[in-house]
């Protein structure tokens, strides 16, 4: 951690938040400085600010630390269930529980973790902290993802999925039957003011939209099976979405969906289809993985038919579709 930090605030940025003129005027990443306010690391002309304090020039702006360096990850012995992977990517199934990349309080034993020691040279793509990742996953969310190998390969994925060219199809169990069969939640997306664990929809956010499709209804308890098609992928967005329209996704305690009588203690949301076209091929790729075995019990139940054997894993060869 660094020593005290001190500037004046310049005339082109007066009237500016703290936490963005202090990005900017030290190169430091808007949440880390965000992170610094939040423990009275910052103090305007001697007085200890919030982040969202506006400037005035000529204000002397005292930063007491730095921000930590971030360590790196490195290899661990993390499973990492592959479904395909060629010279260029890798096509992953990730198990619910399974933390895509090191976080807070999540430091080890990451998805990350696992790839390094699969293939170290990973580490030399895309961002240091979070090697490989173009796309991720929640923790507690199963299904696909695609993992980068090389830099080439990894700024063509970022640009696919920008041009809404990667097609992520998921399945979701939701409460309570939706007013319309099929629609699209077209809402900004931010981080919550009251809990800053949550997401939440805000005028403020960034651009968020969520096709969605009901496949199957269920009266007892009444719910509904969805297909749900991502146009943008930020942080929880389709539990937020479909959250926001007055249907949580059961199991899902963090936005409202951890209810009785379904008794599910992770949410059911798994990423069933990715298919795009090969970056480096131009071939058309597509996956599809099956419902995990709980994920697949609940809706048995719900059918009112045998509940599948839980204890037998799906082989890893059924779980993607590559041509």
């Amino acid at each position: 951690m660094s020593g005290p930090v001190e500037m004046t605030v310049p005339d082109a940025l007066a009237g500016e938040r703290v936490d963005r003129a202090v990005s900017m005027l030290t190169g430091w990443s808007r949440a880390e400085v965000q992170s610094l306010a939040s423990q009275g690391e910052i103090s305007v002309d001697g007085r200890v600010v919030a982040k969202s304090h506006r400037l005035s020039a000529g204000e002397v702006v005292v930063v007491a630390s730095g921000p930590v360096a971030a360590e790196l990850p490195g290899p661990e012995d993390v499973d990492v269930p592959v479904v395909f992977e060629d010279d260029h990517l890798l096509v992953i199934d990730k198990p619910a529980g399974l933390v895509v990349h090191p976080g807070a309080g999540n430091h080890h034993g990451t998805l990350v973790h696992g790839l390094l020691a699969r293939d170290p040279a990973i580490a030399g793509v895309g961002d240091p902290e979070r090697p490989g990742i173009v796309h991720r996953l929640d923790r507690e969310t199963s299904g696909l993802m695609v993992v980068a190998r090389t830099q080439e390969v990894y700024e063509s994925l970022v640009g696919a999925l920008a041009r809404h060219d990667v097609e992520r199809e998921y399945v979701a169990l939701v409460w309570g039957h939706p007013k319309n069969a099929r629609g699209v939640v077209d809402a900004p997306i931010g981080r919550s003011t009251t809990r800053r664990t949550r997401m939440a929809v805000r005028r403020e956010g960034k651009d968020a939209r969520t096709l969605y499709e009901v496949v199957e209804w269920f009266v007892d308890p009444e719910s509904a099976l969805v297909e749900c098609q991502l146009e943008t992928g930020r942080t929880h967005q389709i539990r937020v979405h479909l959250a926001a329209i007055g249907h949580p996704v059961v199991g899902d305690a963090t936005y409202g969906g951890r209810r009785r009588p379904i008794d599910l203690a992770r949410p059911f949301l798994h990423a069933r289809r990715l298919a795009f076209a090969h970056p480096v091929t131009g071939a058309p790729c597509s996956f599809s993985s099956p419902l995990p075995a709980e994920l697949e019990a609940v809706l048995a139940n719900l059918r009112g038919t045998p509940a599948p054997d839980v204890t037998e894993a799906p082989d890893a060869s059924d779980a993607s579709d590559a041509r």
